[in-house]
């Protein structure tokens, strides 16, 4: 195989590798949310005998696998040759910003 063809494969190779490591975060990101909304349904019919920390956690591991999920996307696409997506990295507003907006819209 000459030096072009090697270099070809490599970069499909490492394509290839990038584009399975998104897709196995996406689907961790379904896996813990489904587990998370089991949770919240077995909390609600228990009606808080049981403590929030586990919920907790699985919402802190969800949003930790989302905000690596956009850089192994953009990642993604770089290697693609492609633009970085546009308001891909929006998040979304505070209770705070939320209630501050509805007072001035209010007005």
């Amino acid at each position: 195989m000459d030096a072009v063809s090697q270099l070809v494969l490599e970069n499909l190779t490492e394509v290839e590798e990038a584009a399975e490591d998104v897709l196995t975060t996406k689907q961790q990101i379904v896996d813990l949310d489904t587990r998370r909304n089991r949770n919240r349904e077995a909390l609600n019919a228990l009606k808080n005998e049981i403590s929030d920390s586990d919920q907790e956690q699985l919402d802190q591991e969800i949003n930790e696998l989302r905000k690596g999920l956009k850089a192994k996307v953009n990642r993604l696409n770089e290697m693609q040759g492609k633009t970085e997506l546009r308001g891909y990295n929006l998040s979304p507003l505070s209770t705070d910003e939320i209630k501050a907006i509805n007072g001035l819209l209010k007005r």
